[in-house]
């Protein structure tokens, strides 16, 4: 449903997120990319759009890294994210891409999809990454797949 960088996108702002509240420490790229199981690479380029956004924030230096400050977990929600590296067409578009599409003009899909799509922006909109961070610490969800 989302691009492949949202989900690293926002796998990696929950890892931040519960190693910045659980330890209070800053998480290096190599580690970021580990642990939520993306290239290194495609990973900086992630974090970066996040940092640009102000919904993720990096330190330079020896002692550098990304954290999420107490305000933004508090405050950062999956909707930022989503809209910081995918965008808002899917959270306001038509489910066949159609620009006209409205009530007056409905693709066939419409009346179906409405209801669908306010339900994911209201779960997306209502979800901190704090919120999901905590789940991760609790053993209640995870980041990555076990074999």
């Amino acid at each position: 449903m989302f691009s492949k960088a949202c989900e690293y996108g926002i796998r990696a702002s929950i890892y931040i997120g519960q190693q910045s509240a659980d330890f209070g420490r800053r998480v290096g790229l190599k580690d970021i990319a580990a642990e939520i199981g993306s290239p290194e690479a495609f990973t900086a380029k992630v974090l970066q759009q996040l940092v640009r956004a102000q919904l993720v924030t990096s330190v330079k230096g020896p002692t550098g890294g990304f954290e999420l400050t107490p305000e933004q977990l508090r405050t950062v929600t999956l909707r930022q994210i989503v809209v910081a590296i995918d965008g808002g067409a899917m959270l306001q578009g038509c489910a066949l891409g159609l620009p006209q599409c409205s009530a007056k003009q409905p693709c066939p899909m419409h009346y179906q999809f409405l209801p669908i799509r306010d339900q994911l922006n209201e779960l997306l909109r209502t979800h901190t990454i704090g919120e999901l961070a905590s789940k991760v610490h609790e053993g209640l969800g995870f980041l990555k797949q076990f074999n």
